[in-house]
């Protein structure tokens, strides 16, 4: 299942949700690859502090990929900056 990524929010939300559908601690899986548990907690809690190497051990540990694709837009013109909350 796929699910968009649009705010550091939505990252963490899902990331901490994927860690609790595994019933897996953050001490778990941060020893899977090497991270401090502090690393994921941050990851969980204020991505946009955290380090993008961290977040890919993260993913990794989780068994999840990280896919970029265009942004799907309801603009008639992609060029135009969109002025919501989302980036």
């Amino acid at each position: 299942m796929e699910t968009p990524i649009r705010t550091p929010d939505q990252l963490a939300k899902v990331l901490r949700g994927y860690r609790k559908s595994r019933q897996i601690t953050q001490k778990e899986v941060a020893g899977l690859v090497g991270l401090l548990p502090k690393s994921v907690s941050g990851l969980e809690s204020s991505p946009e502090k955290s380090q993008v190497v961290s977040l890919f051990k993260l993913l990794s540990a989780l068994e999840l990929e990280l896919v970029l694709r265009p942004k799907k837009f309801s603009n008639p013109n992609p060029d135009a900056i969109n002025s919501t909350s989302e980036w």
